[in-house]
């Protein structure tokens, strides 16, 4: 399989360590009301789709970036690369 890194160029997925759903990026404010609930969903729900799926993979054997890859699940056709920390900075989080 083959991730085009948006940096990068094209790479092998060999190159990289898949570390699950995207949806981590969005992790609750701590500090809200129904924290605890919200950080119970965070850590213990997972979708387990058919189909496209936004996952973190982490470039461990080059430049150490982290991608949002949307990738079909039965097919394993990568349809969109993105930055995680592009990601991050959309849902308004600076990281």
């Amino acid at each position: 399989m083959i991730i085009n890194h948006p940096i990068l160029g094209p790479r092998d997925a060999q190159e990289f360590v898949y570390l699950g759903d995207a949806a981590l990026i969005a992790r609750p404010d701590g500090l809200a009301p129904g924290a605890q609930e919200a950080f119970h969903d965070y850590l213990y729900l997972r979708d387990n789709p058919a189909g496209l799926h936004r996952e973190l993979w982490y470039h461990e054997q080059g430049d150490r970036s982290w991608l949002v890859v949307t990738r079909n699940t039965l097919t394993h056709e990568i349809t969109q690369v993105e930055l995680a920390r592009d990601v991050a900075r959309s849902l308004g989080r600076s990281k």
